[in-house]
């Protein structure tokens, strides 16, 4: 797992196909609006049945969590003033949350599929997003 940071802020998390470890690996801080964690047992393994309670939460940020199911993605990273920090490349099986800051994609191969999960709701494009 590699955390790219601007400071002391994390601009990425990413965890790659072979960071999987047996057990519940949560991978994101508790304090982050998305909370994304692995799962990796045996057969025969129970989880306990559970609801989520209702609790009132404040989120004033996105959160972005992309997932590569087939394919490669080129993910771009900037800070929160929109300078480039970087890029990397997910490939079939990793995971990459952009916490703070910007970020851009390219598709990398023909048929690439992509999860992408956030903290809701989602408002419209120009509420949630500043495209530069």
């Amino acid at each position: 797992m590699e955390t790219i940071k601007d400071n002391d802020d994390i601009l990425a998390i990413i965890y790659r196909e072979d960071d999987w470890v047996e057990g519940l690996n949560f991978i994101t801080p508790n304090d982050l609006f998305i909370q994304a964690g692995s799962w990796h047992y045996n057969k025969g393994k129970k989880l306990d049945s559970h609801i989520h309670r209702k609790h009132s939460r404040t989120a004033d940020l996105t959160h972005e969590c992309v997932y590569v199911k087939q394919g490669a993605l080129k993910v771009i990273l900037f800070n929160k003033d929109k300078q480039f920090k970087g890029e990397f490349i997910l490939h079939t099986g990793d995971l990459a949350i952009m916490v703070n800051g910007g970020h851009g994609y390219e598709i990398l191969e023909d048929n690439t599929q992509v999860v992408e999960t956030k903290n809701g709701p989602f408002i419209d494009v120009d509420t949630d997003k500043e495209k530069f």
